[in-house]
């Protein structure tokens, strides 16, 4: 068990290496999870001043597009649907409503926690379509896979699943290629990491020389990530390594990765405020055409403006932290969030409010 001993020690190892670099370091925590474990521990409290932790587009409420929340609520709109989606979706609005507001108002949405629930309701359910909101990183896609596969097996022709799942690694290389990037390394998300595995970031740390260290959710996890992190930047070379190597193996998880390779494709894919990045989303193959709802249905997602003022996008692409949006905490905060960092209890906007963390850099001051 790790001690705080062995927490200062590493700590004091961190402001070493910090010491020898002369400018300011932006790590980002690329998952909603790590920032509110390193929120809730007061991680950022211990650390040097020149390092800072940015937040990343690892939220999967997130980044999903405000279109994609309004062809929800068009197909929850019409009785004979049933919507089925993870809680925090419910919360976040399209254009002008939310599923929450439109199941108050007698629209059949139904939350569930996993896809196997919607296949379940579908069966039951055979003169309703039942619609799951496919939602998350690689994290969430082998289960929707699975249930896709089942369904198909099964002849459930009522059940249909639309995707919004997303690839962290493109997410990644999009960002380093902004001009606006002040990137200098990534904690590398742990339930996304279990499944693509370790080496799935050598692209970035070869091709663009960013250190990645994955990491899991304890605080000594998270620490010693940063540790090494900062070692590398201080010895100037760039690796992928990993603390979490009791669940994450290099290779990821070979029955996960076929379950995803044999359902879905890479597809060009749109982010909140990170726009369209090529071959970062997937989408279901034409086997499983009768249990993909964007075919099934003829759906189009269109654009939708951000909510006026909201900062989120800029938030979960790391370029300001959540207080220095001018909604923050003021007219949107967890009761009656405006922005989808507010309503996920992954975001980053919630972590800093219900943690009460307002350390921020000089460059956002500015």
């Amino acid at each position: 068990m790790p001690t705080s001993d062995n927490i200062k020690l590493i700590i004091e190892n961190i402001r070493r290496n910090a010491d020898q670099i002369d400018r300011d370091i932006c790590i980002m925590e690329v998952c909603g999870t790590h920032t509110v474990a390193i929120h809730r521990s007061g991680i950022r409290e211990l650390l040097p001043s020149n390092i800072n932790l940015i937040s990343g587009p690892g939220c999967p409420v997130c980044v999903t597009p405000a279109g994609y929340i309004d062809v929800l609520i068009d197909l929850a709109r019409d009785k004979n649907n049933i919507i089925t989606t993870y809680g925090d979706m419910v919360r976040v609005t399209g254009s002008e409503s939310s599923l929450e507001q439109e199941r108050a108002n007698g629209a059949n949405v139904n939350v569930v926690t996993s896809a196997f629930d919607a296949l379940k309701l579908a069966e039951k359910n055979p003169d309703k379509q039942i619609i799951f909101a496919a939602v998350g990183f690689e994290t969430t896609t082998p289960p929707t896979a699975d249930v896709v596969i089942r369904a198909h097996n099964s002849n459930v022709k009522n059940f249909a699943a639309l995707s919004a799942h997303k690839l962290v690694i493109p997410a990644l290389k999009a960002l380093l290629e902004s001009p606006t990037c002040a990137i200098d390394g990534f904690l590398c998300p742990g339930h996304v990491s279990v499944i693509i595995g370790s080496d799935a970031y050598r692209p970035i740390a070869d091709s663009y020389h960013k250190p990645c260290v994955v990491g899991g959710f304890e605080p000594i996890q998270i620490i010693s990530a940063i540790d090494k992190i900062i070692a590398q930047l201080s010895e100037n070379r760039t690796d992928v390594e990993n603390v979490y190597s009791v669940v994450v193996k290099p290779e990821g998880q070979r029955h996960a990765l076929e379950l995803i390779n044999e359902v879905f494709t890479p597809a060009d894919s749109n982010w909140r405020a990170l726009g369209t990045i090529p071959q970062s989303g997937l989408a279901i193959k034409d086997k499983y055409a009768d249990f993909d709802a964007e075919k099934k249905f003829g759906i189009t997602i269109v654009d939708v403006p951000e909510p006026t003022g909201c900062r989120c996008g800029d938030v979960i692409q790391g370029l300001i932290d959540p207080p220095y949006c001018p909604l923050f905490g003021n007219t949107c905060n967890p009761t009656r969030p405006i922005g989808p960092c507010m309503v996920s209890s992954e975001g980053a906007c919630q972590a800093w409010f219900k943690y009460g963390n307002i350390r921020v850099t000089q460059e956002q001051k500015s």
